[in-house]
């Protein structure tokens, strides 16, 4: 392993990263769903031996996500565009994850391409107390459901400290930005509805927010309808024109967050408090040359294989036990 992400000395520090694993499905056709670009007969000729390779990529990023300052792997992982079950237990079962003993918690969405949002946890630092998907109504016109992805939102203990964790993948821009914005607000409204629910029994919760949200820090649905004032984006920091998540047509977009509750800013004894957040875009992960030198390295552009990770950098926040 490259030193620079050589494991320390166990720290104070936690990691909870999210990465959108750009289309993880597996070679098998699902029939109710619209996985045909992903099949050994499609154009873009998907087989065992791209998904093997893809999973191995995969598995040689998560461990790696702010082990330079944390000195370990993330405790939690939220991923998106992951097509069901099977893929998830064989990224957790490549060697290099293997070793982290990572399990996961997912569960199918309506999604009509298939693909779900899930949770990888360690469980000797994450005790799992409960767990649901919550649906997200959005409509493509009046009365026409527009079928996305749920909300995953799962409790725990995180080192013996409740937390509250919502893993999104909020409606795409792929009909335009414009058109679609009422999509990601719904999505917005949502979580408010869910973090409304969990403060009438548990003021103080402590809660995280995380997710592709096909929007940025800035765009109205995140920074008017999600984080109010009573959360945190450290992703609005970061984000700037030379930098995001990801890159789409030479300009940096930043969907990919984290938020967390106004709390975590508190420093308590044997609690947990915000430390500091990142995008994890180590030059491996990069495009090393040509025009689009420094953008994701991606695994597909169009049909055309290009064998890297994903179209998405990961992000993550620490966290210290005070």
């Amino acid at each position: 392993m490259n030193n620079r992400f050589a494991r320390r000395q166990p720290s104070s520090i936690t990691t909870i990263a999210f990465y959108n694993l750009e289309n993880l499905f597996d070679t098998i056709d699902d029939p109710h769903t619209l996985d045909e670009n992903f099949l050994p007969n499609s154009d873009r000729e998907w087989n065992l031996k791209k998904y093997e390779s893809k999973l191995f990529k995969l598995a040689t990023v998560i461990p790696k996500i702010g082990v330079a300052s944390a000195g370990t792997s993330p405790v939690l992982v939220g991923v998106a565009e992951v097509e069901n079950k099977k893929v998830l237990k064989d990224l957790v079962a490549v060697k290099s994850l293997k070793k982290e003993k990572y399990k996961f918690i997912h569960y199918n969405s309506p999604d009509e391409r298939g693909i779900d949002v899930a949770l990888l946890y360690q469980p000797k630092h994450f005790e799992v107390l409960s767990s649901e998907p919550i649906s997200v109504y959005v409509e493509d016109e009046p009365e026409v459901r527009d079928y996305t992805r749920d909300i995953l939102y799962v409790t725990g203990n995180l080192h013996n400290e409740k937390v509250h964790i919502l893993v999104n993948h909020w409606p795409s821009r792929r009909d335009g930005s414009a058109s679609t914005q009422h999509k990601r607000i719904a999505a917005a409204i949502k979580n408010r509805e869910v973090i409304t629910n969990i403060r009438e029994t548990e003021l103080e919760a402590k809660i995280i927010i995380m997710g592709d949200f096909n929007d940025d820090p800035k765009d109205q649905s995140v920074r008017e309808h999600l984080v109010q004032d009573d959360f945190y984006n450290p992703m609005e920091k970061i984000h700037s024109r030379y930098r995001g998540s990801l890159s789409y047509r030479k300009n940096w977009n930043h969907f990919d967050q984290i938020i967390i509750s106004n709390n975590f800013h508190r420093f308590e004894k044997n609690k947990l408090s915000f430390a500091k957040a990142d995008v994890f875009d180590a030059d491996f992960l990069k495009v090393y040359e040509g025009r689009y030198k420094g953008v994701p390295f991606r695994t597909y552009v169009g049909d055309d294989w290009q064998g890297g990770y994903s179209d998405h950098f990961p992000v993550y926040v620490q966290l210290k036990l005070n």
